[in-house]
């Protein structure tokens, strides 16, 4: 198979809402928008990917019988180079309200979650390096995590 694209779909109530989160603070671009279905991009900037993002309206007709309901239980990571300075600017300057305070994990995360309007929550996270008990279950050195 050859995949030309893969994104998350979010079906949500609050479409706009969603939009208006995406677009102010995490530099998503509106790519097509009507009242059910928002397209959203974040251009990539020196070197790196674009990422995609949709909402939908969980009622919207293409969406089969018995499953249109509003997204639950979804975790977005979004791993930065400075997790320390997203804190003060979406946090400490933009007010936004933290699900889970910044804090670092013996398993090798810094990291602090928000949630957007529909109720996903966002984890800001920068790796760190694991304590020695977690880095005995990280993969063998010759399996590499994928660049971002």
């Amino acid at each position: 198979m050859k995949l030309s694209s893969f994104y998350p779909v979010l079906a949500t109530t609050r479409i706009a809402e969603s939009r208006d989160f995406y677009t102010s603070w995490f530099g998503f671009e509106i790519v097509f928008e009507a009242d059910w279905y928002v397209s959203l991009r974040r251009p990539g900037a020196d070197g790196e990917p674009a990422y995609e993002l949709a909402l939908l309206d969980p009622t919207h007709p293409t969406i089969p019988t018995g499953f249109g309901k509003p997204v639950q239980g979804l975790v977005l990571n979004f791993e930065v180079d400075d997790v320390d300075a997203e804190w003060d600017r979406l946090v400490k300057s933009g007010g936004l309200h933290p699900e889970l305070d910044l804090r670092t994990e013996d398993f090798g995360q810094r990291h602090f979650i928000l949630a957007d309007p529909a109720g996903v929550l966002i984890d800001v996270i920068t790796e760190v390096p694991p304590s020695p008990e977690f880095a005995a279950y990280s993969a063998s050195p010759s399996i590499q995590r994928v660049s971002r």
